[in-house]
Parts: C-alpha cells; structure tokens; sequence
C-alpha cells in the first residue's frame, strides 16, 4: 500500500505548503477510493486527503459501516495522525475497531484504532 500511496501523493495540490498528503480508504467489500490534500489561499477551506477518500467512496452508494480501514501518507519525517476534522468524519463512518494506518515518508507506519484516535467522539447523541 506504501507504494500507491507515494504515487498517489504526486496528485496532490500543494502551491502554498508543499506537503502532500494522500489517502486510500478501502471498504469491506475490498474496494479502494483514493484522495489528496486540495490547498488554497483560505487554509480553514483546505480538502484534506482522508475526507476527499472518504467523500470518493460516498459518492459511489458507500456509507456509515461500510468502511474496513483507511491509509494515510504525508510528507512528514514523522508518522502522522489525521486532523480533527477528519476525525469526526471517520468516527461518523467507520466501526470503532477500524483500523487507520498512517505512514511517513520513510515508509514507517503507525495502527490505530478509530476508537484509540478518537476516544471520547462528539456524536448526534450529544445533539439532544
């Protein structure tokens, strides 16, 4: 998966940080949707990579509960994890016990849990 993800990475759209990120999220019946940051001059309005996955695999008839697990490169020399915003995207669509693999450019990788990323989610529960 490191490999797609690198190659995936180029498609990013980076002209003001230059940090590419890329995302595959695959479903349980073994379908893969990839995703890249989308920059603009507004950051608050930036695409992250994982949301744009996500949104991909949305839009195709996928939703809460059909998620298996989720990929993430960045261009960091550290492994790191996806925003909060992505987050609560995440938690909303994807089994706890999910898994979200995250790697660095290196190609080292971290698993995580959706529940251990987010362990105490905001939720249409704390709507009422």
């Amino acid at each position: 998966m490191f490999e797609k993800l690198l190659e995936l990475q180029k498609n990013s759209y980076v002209p003001l940080t230059g940090y590419r990120t890329a995302s595959i999220v695959m479903t349980k019946d073994g379908k893969g949707f990839p995703g890249v940051n989308v920059e603009n001059p507004s950051f608050r309005d930036g695409l992250c990579a994982e949301q744009n996955a996500i949104a991909a695999a949305c839009s195709q008839g996928y939703g809460k509960g059909d998620f298996a697990m989720l990929y993430v490169i960045t261009d960091g020399e550290s492994v790191s994890t996806p925003c909060f915003l992505c987050r609560q995207v995440i938690v909303e669509l994807f089994d706890p016990d999910s898994s979200v693999i995250c790697y660095n450019k290196k190609g080292e990788f971290k698993v995580f849990t959706v529940k251990a990323l987010c362990p105490d989610p905001f939720s249409e529960k704390d709507l009422s």
